[in-house]
């Protein structure tokens, strides 16, 4: 894998064949997420939303016992004790989640062992997510009496539903991969040993096909989502820029003539 030069070595930013990687390396804390990991996020994001070559994002932690165990606490006192400190450090995790959500590019999140608050809040900040057995979900807010952004509550109840979403909030409690994949909040769960290669199977496939139509797919979910808000210009903009793409004579030719397409991506 081809790494970036970071300011900091608890983000890791990699791209491997059609695959961009952010991988969250701080295991000492189960890659509890630290402001210099806040700032590194965009950074990661600049590079892989400007390689052409890049056509899937896969999220993961390092460490086997963690994918995101949340926030890293223990540095509050030093960054998060001041209303000062406290706007910016919302305003420097906020745009990285901001710019982890807003990618065209399809994103997974690979989930091994701990998925708990922020960790939970990025993961389903992506288009899937496949899970480990021994996965654990949740968001303690309730215990640390912390309040929960209605923002962050909305895309948890698009997810799995109001009922589902309260549950979670109101107990508090970690829900087993299981327990995960029958609320919707994960796409799969696989068995332990296999999440590695469960996820790259997807990604590689996800590489294969016309980022073109990805990117629209992706596109017009987010704008159907919406509702009466949809943007169907937007909509219609991206379909029909598949349809004028080299990409659509190549899968048109392709078919024809019994043979793998190779996208451009044009």
């Amino acid at each position: 894998m081809q790494t970036m030069d970071l300011p900091t070595t608890k983000m890791i930013g990699g791209i491997e064949g059609g695959i961009g990687w952010v991988i969250f390396n701080h295991p000492e804390r189960r890659n509890a997420v630290c402001l210099e990991m806040w700032q590194a996020i965009p950074l990661i994001m600049d590079r892989l939303e400007a390689d052409p070559a890049v056509r899937v994002i896969v999220l993961r932690g390092t460490g086997g016992q963690a994918f995101v165990a949340g926030a890293d606490i223990s540095e509050f006192e030093k960054v998060r004790s001041t209303p000062e400190q406290v706007a910016a450090y919302e305003k420097i995790s906020g745009e990285a989640q901001r710019r982890l959500k807003a990618t065209t590019k399809p994103t997974i999140a690979m989930i091994e062992g701990f998925c708990i608050g922020g960790g939970m809040g990025i993961a389903i900040g992506t288009d899937l997510r496949i899970a480990s057995e021994g996965a654990k979900f949740g968001i303690p807010a309730a215990r640390l009496g912390l309040g929960y952004g209605a923002d962050g509550i909305k895309v948890l109840i698009d997810l799995i539903g109001p009922s589902f979403a309260k549950e979670i909030f109101f107990t508090a409690r970690q829900f087993t991969a299981d327990e995960a994949a029958r609320m919707g909040l994960v796409n799969r769960v696989v068995p332990e040993g296999e999440l590695d290669g469960a996820v790259r199977y997807i990604a590689g496939m996800i590489a294969d096909n016309a980022p073109l139509t990805v990117k629209a797919v992706k596109i017009c979910v987010g704008e159907i989502v919406k509702g009466p808000d949809m943007d169907e210009a937007l909509c219609e903009k991206v379909v029909d820029t598949c349809f004028a793409s080299a990409d659509y004579i190549e899968g048109r030719r392709a078919f024809m003539e019994k043979r793998r397409p190779v996208f451009q991506g044009v």
